[in-house]
């Protein structure tokens, strides 16, 4: 995806929101808004948002898990199911 391709001033959004809201919505693609020739915002769909905010959450707790594991913060496979099966309700 090129964003060169999806650049808009912000006098077009204000002419158009109703057509820029529903291109973005269809084409699911970022728009680059533009003031004085500058960009100054990114315009995306709500979905297009979610499914970023959900990314970035598993990334961060990717993340967190590796620090755990490099600080040793980890307990073998073994506990771990011992503790789990513990837990289990009976049936």
């Amino acid at each position: 995806m090129r964003y060169s391709m999806q650049v808009k001033p912000i006098s077009f959004l204000k002419a158009n929101a109703a057509e820029v809201l529903s291109d973005l919505a269809k084409n699911r693609e970022p728009l680059v808004i533009t003031q004085n020739g500058e960009a100054k915002a990114v315009l995306q769909d709500v979905a297009s948002y979610e499914a970023t905010q959900e990314t970035l959450a598993l990334l961060k707790v990717l993340a967190l898990g590796q620090q755990d594991v490099e600080t040793g913060r980890v307990k073998p496979l073994e506990d771990v199911v011992t503790r789990l099966r513990a837990k289990q309700m009976p049936t």
